[in-house]
């Protein structure tokens, strides 16, 4: 569709292709003449060669079958992940039920919860640690090692979808692309280490169109079961903070009670509930769209 369309589509009122986060090649439209009956729209990075996800799936009003028709839309390109926000207890809002039997027709089967935290700046900052130091770590490469070392063992579906698809190397050096591709600086990143100088983890304050976020929180295998996630998580609130934000968020799967305790222990609540609907796994050579 041309760019000058954009404003015309009532799913995408109010976006724009100017910042290239949605672009007319990443838009799909079903339409009955001159009117558009269905829309996909997926988002992406301004800098990205491919989109990030499916962001948006719009039916015209007394649409008969919007299942079927976006079901067909999302085919027409690769199996990027669905992501679709909803309120807690809204799962089983029609919107949102018919939306995810669209995704799991089109191939996106595999359905993931995501909690949403956030803090804002009426909640008291938590303590930040005294047990452990933080340093800067600007080689990729370094990064991307640690990255490797803390997916073993992983609560993140996404992770171990990565792994399983990549290997822990390959899926740590992906990650640290799209962090990079954000808009917190680099070197903004911190390893950090306990008293004796042993690595425990990493902590990634970060920033997306929405503001500040929690980007990454990750402790090692040898150094989990110590409480180091809440330490790594304040340095990140204590930096972002420091930096005059007002409200930070951050994601986990609801399955990865450890991290949801300590966001719950340092003053993060919840708002709102992201689904990501995705692809079964398969092995790089035989998924599309890798």
């Amino acid at each position: 569709m041309a760019e000058a369309d954009l404003g015309r589509v009532p799913g995408l009122i109010g976006r724009s292709y100017d910042t290239r986060n949605y672009r007319p090649e990443w838009t799909w439209l079903a339409t009955d003449g001159d009117e558009i009956k269905a829309v996909a729209a997926w988002w992406g990075f301004p800098t990205g060669e491919q989109p990030l996800a499916l962001d948006t799936l719009y039916a015209a009003p007394g649409e008969a079958d919007p299942v079927a028709v976006w079901a067909a839309l999302i085919r027409r390109m690769p199996p990027f992940d669905y992501h679709l926000f909803t309120t807690p207890g809204g799962e089983k809002d029609p919107e949102v039920t018919q939306r995810l039997a669209a995704a799991r027709a089109a191939g996106l089967s595999e359905i993931v919860e995501r909690l949403r935290y956030e803090w804002t700046a009426g909640d008291p900052l938590p303590r930040r640690s005294t047990r452990l130091t933080f340093a800067a770590e600007p080689d990729d490469e370094a990064f991307a090692k640690i990255f490797a070392m803390i997916s073993e063992g992983s609560l993140d579906a996404a992770t171990r979808e990565g792994v399983a698809r990549l290997g822990a190397l390959e899926q740590a050096r992906e990650d640290i692309a799209v962090y990079k591709q954000m808009r917190d600086p680099r070197d903004r990143w911190r390893v950090a280490f306990d008293r004796d100088g042993n690595l425990v983890g990493c902590a990634l304050p970060s920033a997306n169109d929405g503001g500040p976020v929690v980007g990454y929180v990750g402790v090692v295998p040898e150094q989990r079961g110590n409480g180091y996630a809440d330490d790594l998580l304040a340095e990140i609130t204590h930096m972002l903070a420091e930096d005059g934000a007002t409200t930070i968020r951050a994601d986990t799967d609801r399955g990865n009670t450890p991290m949801a305790a300590s966001f719950e222990r340092l003053g993060y609540h919840i708002f709102a509930i992201r689904l990501v609907a995705s692809a079964p796994s398969q092995p790089e050579e035989g998924r599309l769209g890798a």
